[in-house]
């Protein structure tokens, strides 16, 4: 790396971590349901209201890197960083893609810089011979969290259980697991021991066969860090269990069903890093008033490798 651009990323990490050295960084996923510009078909845009309690879970969570499902175009992005800037949570470096779905889509926001951008939005496969594409994309960013470390982001919005008239729905969501797993063997393969996290919510439970599929089996495959849950009495409060085994991060009100669709999944470099007792899926008592799911935080290790 030449000197400069070290120079120009070790002044942007201090700038993001407001100190010489962190010990940790954190990253979360959360589907913030239909966080629109305005409304469309099918879908009924936040209110002013809702979306301020997206704004608190936020504030809440204060993850360094934070990847969002069913966010609107980019000016609702934008205002919502702008919104958390004024709380005094900046994320200065973003992303957001747009796919075959052109309502809701896969975005990131970070504290760090982004040093490379891998979009895939084009992706599509074959499918009782028809061609689909994948509906949201998957966001793949590597981000430089100090001038030592760095590790690549993959984020996902899989298919909905809701049934299409095209295709079983499950048969999509497989389709588009095969695919994601396409990019998680290719960074492997180029780099065995990268620091690789696959988060977002990907819309099954964790013994279905997409979830199965991203994971993988022997050499490559993930770790699944299955936090519990926990909350926290005020943004800067320690956090406090609630209690051993409760996972579910979506709440399907039709069915009055809760489940574990949101994952955090780690390369096995990056998973001996996690901070256990600083990992939970946050639970907020205003969650239901924001999103029908709740935030996965995911806390790392900066220190030498275990």
């Amino acid at each position: 790396m030449r000197p400069r651009l070290l120079f120009l990323l070790a002044a942007g990490w201090l700038l993001a971590t407001g100190a010489g050295a962190a010990e940790r960084f954190s990253v979360a996923t959360y589907n913030v349901e239909n966080y629109l510009d305005g409304p469309v078909p099918g879908r009924t845009a936040k209110s002013v209201e809702a979306k301020a309690r997206v704004r608190d879970t936020l504030l809440a969570v204060r993850a360094d890197v934070l990847a969002l499902q069913e966010m609107g175009g980019t000016n609702a992005l934008l205002e919502l960083r702008a919104t958390l800037q004024t709380a005094g949570l900046d994320y200065p470096h973003w992303e957001h893609i747009t796919g075959r779905d052109t309502n809701i889509h896969v975005a990131v926001l970070s504290r760090f810089p982004i040093v490379a951008r891998r979009p895939h939005t084009d992706d599509s496969f074959l499918l009782n011979a028809r061609r689909f594409r994948v509906s949201r994309g998957f966001v793949e960013l590597d981000i430089q969290v100090t001038p030592q470390f760095q590790f690549t982001l993959l984020a996902a919005h899989l298919k909905s259980k809701r049934p299409v008239p095209e295709a079983d729905q499950a048969d999509l969501r497989e389709q588009e697991a095969l695919l994601l797993r396409e990019k998680i063997d290719a960074r492997l393969k180029a780099s065995p021991a990268a620091p690789l996290l696959v988060l977002g919510d990907l819309n099954d439970t964790r013994g279905a066969k997409p979830i199965r599929t991203i994971i993988g089996r022997a050499r490559n495959a993930l770790v699944d860090l299955r936090p519990e849950e926990a909350t926290r009495a005020a943004p800067d409060a320690p956090l406090q269990r609630l209690g051993t085994n409760v996972t579910w991060t979506y709440f399907y009100n039709r069915e009055d069903t809760y489940s574990r669709f949101d994952y955090v999944l780690a390369s096995r470099a990056l998973a001996s890093r996690i901070v256990p007792e600083l990992t939970c899926i946050l639970a907020l008592p205003w969650w239901r008033e924001a999103s029908d799911h709740r935030p996965v935080l995911a806390t790392f290790s900066l220190g030498p490798d275990k």
